[in-house]
């Protein structure tokens, strides 16, 4: 089995501010109809597959929306919450699949050994978790993690300057996400030139 990761950008407050709106405004209404929409879809792919949940995504969504999410573990929150984020991120970044995602770890240790700070190691931005908290999905996936934009251009200064020590094996990887960050702080800047705010790179592995 493996495990599809990918990632996009945006403005996470946006997202925040439609969980905690207690008046939604029409247009965040509008939004909100096409996020339900999105986990119908989810739905439908989770019968289609026969895997059999406590709750469906879309009432996932509904309780995180009245600020009741249950007690019990589900991965219905996470994806529901996924669903918002896709609404009001950029377009996805396919960044592969992955049999053992555990392996991001080791490359964590690698870059470690190297002295690359732990905020820009794929062991804590991959896997952070989602910005507020959610029911446990009840397994390692699906998962969450999300990188400060501004991180950016130091992630991929960082990668630059240890790529030639670290083992083959880690190197074509890193060298990627150094590319990857790269654009993502150009375009930060060009944002921030234009007045917006996408403060956060979004990870999702499932």
């Amino acid at each position: 089995m493996s495990y599809c990761l990918r990632m996009s950008t945006g403005d996470m407050r946006q997202v925040i501010r439609l969980l905690t709106s207690v008046e939604r405004t029409d247009d965040q209404e509008r939004v909100l109809e096409s996020v339900r929409q999105h986990c119908r879809e989810r739905d439908a792919r989770h019968t289609h597959e026969g895997v059999r949940r406590r709750l469906t995504v879309e009432q996932a969504l509904e309780e995180l929306l009245d600020g009741t999410p249950g007690s019990d573990m589900g991965a219905e929150y996470t994806y529901a919450f996924d669903a918002l984020v896709s609404r009001h991120f950029s377009d996805p970044v396919d960044l592969g699949a992955w049999r053992r995602p555990s392996w991001f770890y080791a490359m964590d240790a690698e870059l470690a050994g190297c002295g690359v700070p732990s905020a820009l190691r794929p062991g804590d931005f991959l896997f952070a978790g989602p910005p507020i908290r959610l029911p446990h999905p009840g397994d390692a996936f699906p998962s969450i993690g999300t990188l400060a934009t501004d991180l950016a251009g130091q992630l991929a200064d960082a990668y630059e300057a240890v790529l030639h020590r670290l083992a083959p094996e880690f190197q074509n990887t890193a060298q990627h996400f150094a590319k990857l960050m790269r654009f993502e702080a150009e375009e930060w800047a060009h944002a921030k030139a234009r007045g917006r705010t996408e403060d956060t790179i979004y990870f999702f592995f499932t």
